[in-house]
């Protein structure tokens, strides 16, 4: 990375957008409190209208064109700023919808009531996402504070399902391809590393889910009266699963592999400088071993392999003591995460055929499934972005060539064609999803900074 960013010609423009942030950072503070109070639950479709109206009125307030969009689901909020002939469109991309607070009793304040407490604010959103789009919000009202216009234009694309899987996302992206086109996406979500230094992530890996059940009886029997004459659906799938992994770890559905693309040589570097240890990872979960194959680096495993994980096996007596039943039904979920060129409809196609040849009684129940994505680690784009995050933060970001997890990434990468960043605001400890979420102040300015200085980064292309 080119140390030298902060001393460009353009530096001084920036300096005076971060001196504004820093003196109005308690205000800030205040405003994202505010914001906090309104609920915006998607699964239970609490406050999402409500939400969705405040939103467009704070991009309106800056001179967006800004506009809420029903789907068939919850609403998105869509904006624009299109003033800057030649210079890069960037797409910024968050949710305003949260997690359900429970468990109530958990919570040291109520979930939405803000409060701050050792230097963090606590919230049901204040990390997951509203924390981290309003940072967004708020670089871009600091470069209009200060200078009266951003240095770029920009998209604004807030959506309200993605805690409930962002079914209507790729529908809405496609149906409204000429209004999102742009030159990068950036997405500010997730925890932050655990050390304190700022991540970018440049892909995630892609889901395939489904459910295995299998039936004998037409209902439970005894044991002992007819075990080894009725068929147990538990052995069934026991059986059925042990041909679709092998001991050493690898997947033995046929097909399975044919479309996975070897890390270039810079992912290579990128994931081996990360320093994932496995004896860090075996002493936080108290495990003698990894799963095999154990010669692996743990990064490569994490990054640039699929995976096919089962979830959950139900099925028979799981109460306390004996009982000598033999079921009549089992159930298997599981999923495969899926990296770079694969695709999960091809996938669950080839696991489908495996159950069918190998037991043919067996239903296969596809669920949930979103396909993966990534951005190449020279993109255009990539210096401006990583140059950004060091002028926000003074420290060099960490790159993760892809995340292990899922996110609906793909509908910008492979709908809209735009290299797509994942930069996390919040604190590695953010508790998204749990009773307790925060997020640190430090990380909300820090956050609020790194936007600014993307949007300034951006701007100096047009010049260069």
């Amino acid at each position: 990375m080119n140390k030298s960013f902060d001393q460009s010609p353009c530096a001084k423009e920036l300096s005076q957008v971060f001196a504004h942030i820093d003196s109005n950072k308690d205000l800030f503070v205040d405003r994202l409190l505010e914001y906090l109070r309104h609920p915006s639950i998607s699964v239970e479709n609490i406050g999402m209208e409500v939400v969705a109206e405040l939103l467009v009125r704070m991009l309106s307030d800056l001179g967006f064109e800004a506009q809420m969009i029903q789907t068939p689901g919850c609403p998105v909020v869509m904006a624009r700023w299109e003033r800057v002939p030649g210079a890069p469109t960037v797409l910024l991309y968050g949710h305003y919808d949260v997690q359900p607070p429970d468990p109530l009793e958990a919570w040291v304040s109520p979930p939405f009531e803000p409060r701050i407490r050792d230097g963090r604010v606590y919230a049901r959103g204040a990390g997951d996402n509203k924390g981290q789009h309003f940072a967004q919000i708020l670089a871009l009202e600091s470069h209009l504070a200060v200078h009266g216009r951003l240095p770029c234009n920009v998209l604004f694309l807030l959506e309200g399902e993605e805690e409930v899987g962002s079914p209507n996302l790729a529908g809405f992206v496609r149906a409204h391809v000429d209004r999102l086109k742009s030159d990068l996406v950036v997405t500010a979500d997730g925890p932050g590393h655990e050390s304190g230094q700022p991540i970018i992530t440049y892909g995630v890996r892609g889901i395939a889910s489904f459910e295995l059940r299998a039936r004998a009886a037409n209902r439970d029997v005894h044991s002992g009266n007819f075990g080894g004459v009725v068929p147990n659906p538990i052995w069934t799938l026991v059986h059925l699963l042990a041909t679709m992994k092998n001991r050493d770890g690898e997947i033995t559905i046929d097909g399975f592999y044919d479309d996975v693309v070897p890390p270039t040589d810079i992912e290579r570097v990128a994931a081996t400088s990360l320093r994932l240890e496995a004896d860090h990872i075996k002493q936080e979960f108290g495990l003698i071993e990894l799963d095999a194959p154990t010669d692996r680096p743990v990064a490569d495993r994490l990054m640039f392999h699929p995976t096919f994980t089962i979830n959950g096996f139900h099925g028979g007596y799981g109460g306390a003591g004996s009982k000598t039943v033999l079921p009549h039904e089992a159930l298997v979920k599981c999923d495969a995460r899926l990296v770079e060129r694969q695709n999960p409809e091809d996938i669950l196609a080839k696991m489908e055929a495996h159950v069918k040849k190998n037991a043919p009684g067996v239903e296969f129940v596809r669920t949930e499934s979103t396909l993966p994505s990534k951005t190449p680690l020279d993109s255009p784009f990539s210096d401006v972005v990583q140059h950004a995050v060091y002028a926000a933060h003074g420290v060099e970001p960490l790159i993760y060539p892809t995340l292990p997890a899922t996110l609906p990434d793909y509908v910008f990468t492979k709908l809209l064609g735009a290299p797509s960043f994942v930069i996390p605001y919040a604190n590695y400890d953010e508790a998204n999803h749990a009773p307790n979420e925060n997020i640190t102040i430090d990380c909300f300015l820090k956050g609020i900074r790194t936007g600014a200085a993307l949007l300034d980064g951006l701007g100096r292309l047009a010049g260069s």
